[in-house]
């Protein structure tokens, strides 16, 4: 049994972060799922909110996604975001800015990439 999956995290502008690790952890429609080496093959409709990756050093890889889909098969895990950042990406102040602009305007989905984003900086 492999020891390591390969991972892709795609935006629609961007290729966000490539390479292996241990587990992976994501908000999809059914709930959260962490996927590890081995996984059975799987395809899902990505929530927003964060993304975490164990990398195979050890380390640990944040990102805030909003929508997409996961797909798992071969040791091989894409996701394919709408949006996506990394956390060490996200300025802190600016995204607080925006949860309280988001807040005072009644904007529920501007409001909830705020809070996800914020999500993702806590997680790091």
């Amino acid at each position: 049994m492999a020891t390591e999956l390969h991972v892709e995290l795609v935006a629609a502008d961007r290729s966000v972060w490539s390479g292996e690790a241990t587990l992976v952890v994501a908000r999809t429609t059914s709930g959260d799922i962490g996927v590890m080496p081995g996984h059975q093959p799987l395809l899902g409709v990505l929530e927003s909110g964060p993304v975490t990756i164990r990398t195979s050093d050890g380390g640990t890889v944040v990102a805030a996604v909003h929508g997409g889909f996961i797909s798992f098969a071969d040791n091989k895990l894409s996701l394919l975001a709408e949006i996506a950042e990394l956390s060490d990406e996200i300025d802190v102040q600016r995204a607080e800015r925006a949860l309280e602009r988001a807040k005072s305007d009644a904007d529920a989905s501007a409001e909830r990439r705020a809070d996800v984003r914020l999500r993702a900086v806590a997680v790091r």
